[in-house]
């Protein structure tokens, strides 16, 4: 039985034995110097989009480019699905987590439309989402690391063997 802190996730305070315990996958034992590393490349940078968000402001700013500056979430979900940003969309809530976290980060407003427009059309409500000015900073800044990172990726391909 791991240690009650291992299992949050707090290796530093937990005794080495319970880390080694932890560290133990499929009967084989874990190097923590190379386990822990990956652990730390996987976790989000603060500040920082991933490609779902990423997808998702630039399908905003899609629709904003056809005139339409509100958006709901289905229709976000239409768009991706229409983009090639389809295999993003893993599971039903995925998008509804990734809206609500760019509206934390103040990347996007959202309201609930008015309540006469769903009742005359006999369907639920619909929170309505717009791109701030923030976003298009934000989506611009993804975009500029994404090509870095392609370029380094390339580079190190073509690098002789």
């Amino acid at each position: 039985m791991l240690h009650d802190t291992a299992r949050r996730g707090n290796v530093a305070s937990v005794p080495r034995r319970h880390v080694a315990e932890k560290l133990r996958v499929c009967g084989c034992r874990v190097d923590k110097r190379r386990y822990l590393p990956i652990i730390s490349a996987v976790r989000r940078k603060p500040g920082s989009l991933v490609a779902l968000e990423i997808a998702i402001c630039e399908a905003a700013v899609l629709l904003r480019s056809r005139g339409q500056d509100t958006f709901h979430g289905y229709e976000i979900a239409r768009t991706l699905g229409d983009a090639s940003s389809r295999r993003l969309l893993t599971a039903y809530g995925t998008l509804y987590r990734a809206l609500g976290r760019l509206e934390k980060m103040g990347l996007l407003q959202s309201r609930w439309e008015d309540p006469e427009i769903p009742a005359r059309e006999n369907r639920p409500g619909r929170r309505l989402y717009t791109l701030t000015t923030l976003a298009d900073a934000a989506l611009d800044q993804a975009r500029a690391a994404t090509d870095t990172a392609t370029r380094r990726r390339a580079r190190r391909r073509l690098a002789p063997a």
